[in-house]
């Protein structure tokens, strides 16, 4: 097997599989970008369901961050006041939904992300 080839699951994903895609989650509590970025690139090309959940948690982020910005800018008309802490509140419930997701095996396609990277 080649290191550019992408195996397909057709049957559930591995124990250490599962447990990567969930440290992709549970890393970006302490590092927002950088482990989760590295677990990605390293088993990305190993396990489609890793490269699933990487996608997923980086278009989320990024996502998530765009939500951020625009509801601070929002508080200029007060209404970010109420909507900055709520996209702080999604984000690290679906972030703990999505962890436990992995754990389990399945897919999450987390609520309100925008796809940036397919």
């Amino acid at each position: 097997m080649s290191n550019n080839e992408i195996i397909d699951y057709t049957e559930e994903p591995s124990s250490d599989e599962r447990v990567m895609a969930m440290l992709i989650y549970l890393t970006s509590f302490a590092t927002t970008i950088i482990a989760p970025l590295i677990i990605w690139l390293l088993k990305k090309n190993e396990s489609q369901f890793i490269d699933f959940h990487g996608k997923e948690y980086f278009n989320f982020f990024i996502s998530y961050a765009i939500y951020g910005i625009v509801a601070s800018f929002l508080m200029i008309i007060l209404v970010g006041f109420l909507l900055l802490p709520l996209v702080g509140i999604l984000a690290f419930i679906f972030t703990i939904i999505a962890a436990v997701k992995a754990f389990n095996g399945e897919k999450y396609v987390i609520p309100l992300t925008i796809r940036f990277i397919k």
